[in-house]
């Protein structure tokens, strides 16, 4: 699937507010600062579809971004950012958990790791989560013109062992080089149909 119009459609900050239509959605999720905005334009093809920040954790609403009329792109707050409240970080679970209960329109969900560290507790939480609660789940590693092809491949070796994850099923990406828009394109298209 090529992403050819897209456009931001709304934030929602509770469950009343989520989108609930017949378009099946596409959630990325990951670690503040991750780099799930830069995904966002890179897939859209346009650099100011979802705003990046260099301040971890800004990201703390649901955002859908509607794809030729076809998908929902769904950027999900970010974990595990240390700066923020208690109160904050526990409305953020809460906004996740109601966002992924009982969704029928959720057909994938990306979760996103910086390929430059190794995954924490709250990624494999995160992964743990989304298999018990059956959502499928696709690995997109981030920002990996940061390291050498040798350093890459170490480091997939890594994240795939400590993770328990096959790592052909990981999608390295890079917004910076372009790199990745095709392979998640033919997932998407897997998932969506």
């Amino acid at each position: 699937m090529r992403f050819i119009n897209a456009k931001f459609i709304k934030s929602a900050e509770k469950k009343s507010d989520f989108i609930i239509d017949s378009l099946p959605q596409i959630a990325i999720v990951g670690r503040s600062n991750v780099g799930k905005s830069s995904l966002i334009n890179l897939l859209t093809n346009n650099k100011k579809m979802a705003k990046t920040s260099s301040t971890p954790g800004r990201t703390r609403l649901v955002n859908y971004f509607n794809i030729d009329n076809k998908i929902y792109l769904v950027d999900l707050p970010g974990y595990g950012f240390a700066k923020a409240s208690k109160n904050i970080t526990t409305a953020w679970d809460k906004v996740m958990n109601e966002y992924f209960v009982d969704n029928e329109q959720l057909k994938l969900v990306m979760l996103l790791l910086d390929c430059r560290h190794e995954p924490t507790n709250l990624d494999q939480q995160m992964l743990d989560y989304l298999a018990e609660n059956e959502i499928p789940a696709v690995l997109v590693l981030t920002k990996i013109d940061k390291l050498s092809k040798s350093e890459l491949n170490k480091n997939i070796d890594k994240i795939s062992k400590i993770l328990r994850y096959n790592k052909t099923m990981i999608i390295p990406t890079s917004a910076e080089k372009k790199i990745g828009v095709e392979r998640i394109e033919q997932l998407l298209d897997e998932y969506i149909k």
